[in-house]
């Protein structure tokens, strides 16, 4: 069993910054693959980012390749989403997400457990 709680979301302007952290308690983080997800009202939970499992490779959804970057502290069992360059097109409700299973995927239903979201607002 695993835990997840992400924090780090808010209001922010176009251009700006933002950290999204996603602790995991209960299983090591290196155990999993990894996945970020968003969710804007009445779209269905895309894939923003993932990192696979065995071979660590890194995988980035076209709309924020070259400005998020997913990154892991594994003594703290904690993954990261730094986001840059936001724009308004990025508000959405963002999820972490771990899947036992070696390599990586961009589908939702391949994880087996999920955060409860943290609200991101990119105003223009």
């Amino acid at each position: 069993q695993v835990q997840l709680a992400e924090s780090g979301g808010g209001l922010v302007q176009a251009g700006g910054s933002l950290r999204l952290s996603c602790a995991a308690s209960g299983r090591t983080f290196s155990d999993y693959a990894l996945a970020w997800f968003r969710q804007a009202p009445g779209k269905e939970r895309d894939i923003v980012g993932r990192i696979s499992l065995g071979n660590g490779y890194a995988y980035y959804a076209d709309s924020v390749k070259g400005r998020f970057t997913i990154s892991r502290d594994n003594a703290k069992n904690t993954v990261y989403l730094q986001m840059n360059s936001l724009k308004p097109e990025d508000t959405a409700v963002y999820y972490c997400a771990v899947g036992r299973f070696v390599g990586g995927s961009s589908w939702p239903s391949r994880y087996d457990y999920w955060g409860q979201g943290t609200q991101v607002t990119v105003s223009s």
